[in-house]
């Protein structure tokens, strides 16, 4: 297959997606006032209510839910061949991502920008309220203790990019200052960003920087990791338009550039996918495709931990609600797009089909190493682009994201704490100091704790990440489906993509209940069964609301007709 047909035909059916079937689901269910005061407007303090440039706002919400995972999940799924990995991911993007994401913007910015965990107490009660909000705190805790590992592993492999990722944070201050203490110009600020930031990227080939193979015991790994976390603990107690929006909106436009290269060169090499669309050959030990590829890819069709970022700092930053629909909405169609490169570097960036058997050679394998190989193999081809320095391109682009991502990730946990603090009344957790120490302190004992002096503890739970990051996708839209029946608004489009989602989600994690048994890996089998039941006990009371408000809703329009 040609993989200039696959992605313009991917492309395509996105921005036909986003065009048609964004405005309906915008105008005709979830009904976006433009004058509706958001909370941005009426608890505006300048830290983490701070009304937004859509834009702007469009490059936070993006970059933070993307991360590496719409990279990992794809280069790894493409294991059952591309075919069942690019449908997923384009008609995901569409029917399931959008609608979740811009759903739960809209949901929290009509409770008072509260988390969808809080959201869940106004909506369904306080019972599952409490349940569902320690399913958030474990993806958030699983996201942010793995990808300091995978960034840390990212810096050691490829010192050349340790100097683009790191002056990239220097760039998004100058550019918070420029746009919100200056009024800079945008477009130009932009422009000059973004150039700069290319600049480094083609100097740090040049300029590569590793850390000593050990400093107090620790190695390097570790001390990456230990970096990271103070970094994204000073980052996560800054005002919002000091480094996260800027920081995000630069490596929004960067992805956009990065990916313009890689489609181009896409266009102009026109490789072949010599992975099969079906992998009838799949190595021994490869899990079944259903249920599994609706977990293994999340991030690219629709996770939730992106309801997390939409519920925990966009709604915090919507201007107009109006504004909803191209930040969540197009905010989804950009992950679909980075998701989509991700299975053609890895499915097209490979020489031969034997080549890629071998790569492909057991489950798991893949990831964010073939993704920067097959991708600067392309690059390298198609427009001749030095083979390093494509490749430190498309590392930069996977750090950077995970980095934003761990930024975000570190900001909302401090939230859940703090909501923690207000609902149980603990005022130590209330303080954004103490709520973001405790935010870290319980990813480093996780890291270290569990995963010893090389900090990778959080690679201990995190095959429980697919399924529990599904189910909370699962989970939110069943949150926005009681909130829209509430309203007498049609709810099958919010219903039908969390029942497949449930089924899906739920089957994959009791295979995943028989598979920690047989390896008795009782911390695993204990941690997975603690979240099938909450989450089953959310589903139960949610499902109750949603069967009283529908008998409610149909007993007044009864009284009605009768009047």
């Amino acid at each position: 297959m040609n993989a200039i047909m696959v992605l313009l035909l991917g492309l395509a059916i996105m921005a036909l997606g986003y065009w048609i079937y964004s405005k309906f689901i915008s105008e005709r269910i979830y009904r976006l006032d433009p004058n509706f005061r958001t909370p941005a407007h009426e608890f505006e303090d300048g830290v983490d209510f701070v009304p937004t440039n859509r834009y702007v706002l469009w490059g936070h919400h993006f970059t933070s839910v993307a991360g590496a995972a719409p990279i990992v999940g794809p280069a790894i799924a493409v294991i059952w061949g591309w075919l069942p990995a690019f449908l997923w991911v384009v008609l995901g993007t569409v029917f399931f991502a959008g609608v979740h994401d811009a759903g739960a913007i809209w949901a929290s910015v009509r409770n008072r920008a509260k988390s969808i965990g809080a959201v869940t107490g106004d909506v369904v009660g306080a019972r599952a309220r409490g349940l569902f909000m320690i399913v958030i705190f474990l993806v958030l805790l699983m996201v942010n203790a793995v990808f300091g590992v995978v960034i840390a592993g990212l810096l050691i492999k490829f010192p050349s990019s340790v100097v683009p990722v790191w002056g990239a944070i220097l760039v998004a201050l100058v550019i918070g200052q420029l746009i919100y203490r200056r009024k800079a110009n945008l477009l130009i600020t932009s422009i000059v960003g973004v150039a700069v930031l290319y600049g480094l990227i083609i100097i740090g080939p040049s300029m590569p920087i590793t850390l000593p193979e050990t400093v107090l015991g620790l190695p390097q790994a570790s001390q990456w990791i230990i970096l990271l976390f103070v970094y994204a603990a000073i980052a996560s107690m800054l005002p919002v338009w000091m480094l996260l929006q800027p920081r995000d909106y630069i490596n929004g436009l960067q992805l956009f550039v990065g990916l313009g290269i890689l489609y181009l060169s896409i266009l102009v090499a026109n490789p072949a996918l010599v992975a099969p669309a079906i992998n009838d050959s799949v190595p021994a030990g490869t899990p079944s495709l259903i249920p599994l590829l609706f977990v293994t890819i999340a991030c690219g069709a629709i996770s939730g931990f992106h309801g997390l970022v939409a519920s925990g700092t966009t709604s915090k930053q919507i201007n107009k609600e109006t504004d909803v629909r191209f930040v969540g909405f197009f905010g989804a169609m950009g992950e679909g797009c980075l998701a989509l490169a991700a299975i053609l570097a890895t499915t097209a960036g490979i020489a031969t089909l034997g080549e890629w058997r071998e790569l492909y050679s057991a489950f798991g394998a893949g990831g964010v190493g073939a993704f920067v190989d097959g991708g600067a193999n392309i690059v390298a081809n198609g427009l001749g682009i030095p083979a390093e320095i494509a490749a430190t391109l498309l590392t930069v682009m996977a750090v950077l994201f995970a980095g934003t991502t761990m930024d975000t990730g570190v900001r909302l946990q401090r939230y859940i704490i703090q909501e923690w603090g207000d609902i149980y009344n603990i005022s130590p957790l209330k303080n954004g100091i103490v709520a973001t120490l405790v935010a870290v302190g319980t990813c480093l004992v996780l890291a270290f704790g569990a995963g010893g002096i090389d900090g990778s503890g959080g690679m201990l739970i995190w095959p429980l990440f697919g399924t529990t990051n599904q189910l909370l996708a699962g989970l939110t839209l069943l949150v926005i489906t009681v909130m829209l029946v509430r309203l007498g608004r049609p709810m099958w489009y919010t219903l039908a993509p969390l029942a497949f989602l449930l089924v899906m989600t739920i089957g994959a994690l009791l295979l995943q209940l028989g598979k920690f048994y047989n390896e008795s890996n009782w911390f695993l089998l204990i941690l997975d069964l603690i979240i099938l039941v909450a989450a089953v006990l959310v589903l139960l009371e949610s499902v109750a609301t949603l069967t009283k408000q529908l008998r409610e809703n149909r007993e007044t329009r009864a009284a009605g007709g009768g009047a």
